[in-house]
């Protein structure tokens, strides 16, 4: 995808810490207001987007398996402030990975060496969370700095699963197209995945709905052409994701929050996903016990033209608060804290998920409340640089 500057867009009025004092004094440091959600409180409002590392080995016993350097990168996060860590798109089933080298939760070694990542978040006061996916037709791919291009099996790919045998982009393999046993196989790997992911000591789950990946492919009739009761109108295309929902909440405690992560539109004219329809889903969601709505966009094709800016996806989680009532986070290209605060203090969002900016600066919280004049959450052995 190639990502531009809307057209005819003025850019947005600077905004500063006086500013935003000045306009919501009532609403200052919501970046800081602990989130409660089932029985879970998330001590801030700011959140890690799940951000795949690649980093895993790909086959052997230990592939998929967390190693040395997931646990100082989600730890680096933890110590750095902030409230919520979703862990990488980590994959329900070998055919999910979206590489051979991404983190799996289907088997008991990929478990147990959760355990400590997740134990090490805790005692930081911050939520561990993972997201659980399967990578559809835009699986079996190099690793991203390698170019990212599909792998066959001389570099330990595979032949990519999906709705219809649609590539995901010209020249790229004809991805398998699933049976309908095939498909409740494969919702029953997600609800697996979740009773693995509450034994690895996760307290909050996010199904991955977003970017192109197998949800997606089933929800967007741009990459969905089935004929049966998984393809075609908007209730059967949607079917696949709330079965995944039914089948994880059916395992997932009570008490425990889940979320879902959407891409809000493909950003294609004519046959893709719209933001009407993420409204309508996201109606939808909360029936079925969904308690938040992670909003992102695009991914499902290539070659896109996105209006790239500060907030671009901010007004799609506005829409879902306002119009679905669902709780909404919003994401992409949010780096500033007042920034963020003001996303909050609006009413657009109900927490912020950082993505690159926590890959440049895992301290970002703490920066953030030393900014918006909140004392940070340091851990002892630190405290004197605080």
């Amino acid at each position: 995808m190639s990502l531009v500057l809307a057209a005819g867009v003025p850019a947005p009025a600077p905004v500063t810490l006086e500013s935003l004092m000045s306009a919501a004094p009532a609403a200052f440091a919501a970046l800081f207001q602990p989130y409660t959600v089932r029985s879970v409180t998330i001590p801030n409002r700011v959140w890690m987007a799940p951000m795949c590392q690649y980093s895993a080995e790909p086959t052997g016993p230990r592939a998929g398996v967390a190693n040395e350097w997931h646990v100082a990168h989600y730890a680096a996060r933890a110590v750095g402030g902030t409230g919520l860590i979703i862990q990488e798109a980590t994959a329900v089933s070998p055919e999910g990975r979206i590489t051979p080298y991404d983190l799996g939760l289907w088997n008991d070694a990929q478990t147990e060496a959760l355990r400590p990542i997740t134990a090490f978040i805790k005692a930081q006061g911050a939520v561990p969370g993972v997201q659980i996916a399967h990578g559809g037709r835009k699986s079996s791919t190099e690793r991203p700095w390698k170019g990212g291009r599909p792998v066959g099996a001389e570099a330990h790919g595979w032949q990519p699963l999906a709705p219809s045998p649609v590539p995901f982009a010209e020249g790229d393999p004809v991805p398998h197209e699933l049976t309908a046993e095939e498909i409740r196989t494969v919702v029953g790997q997600f609800a697996d995945t979740a009773r693995r992911a509450l034994a690895a000591g996760y307290e909050l789950l996010e199904i991955h709905g977003a970017h192109g990946y197998l949800i997606g492919e089933f929800l967007s009739p741009h990459s969905n052409r089935r004929t049966d009761e998984y393809g075609g109108s908007f209730e059967n295309r949607t079917r696949f994701a709330l079965d995944v929902v039914d089948a994880v909440r059916a395992v997932w405690p009570e008490e425990l929050p889940l979320f879902f992560r959407i891409s809000a539109t493909d950003w294609l004219e004519g046959d893709g996903w719209t933001a009407d329809d993420t409204v309508r889903l996201a109606g939808l969601l909360k029936e079925h016990g969904v308690d938040l709505l992670d909003v992102s966009t695009g991914g499902l094709a290539p070659h896109v033209r996105i209006p790239v800016g500060p907030g671009y996806q901010v007004p799609f989680a506005a829409r879902v608060k306002r119009e679905a009532g669902l709780p909404a986070a919003a994401v992409g290209l949010i780096t500033e804290p007042v920034q963020a605060e003001k996303i909050l203090a609006n009413g657009e969002a109900d927490a912020i998920l950082l993505g690159r900016e926590l890959l440049r600066d895992p301290y970002w919280a703490r920066r953030a409340a030393g900014e918006l004049g909140v004392e940070p959450r340091t851990p002892s052995p630190y405290h004197r640089a605080w």
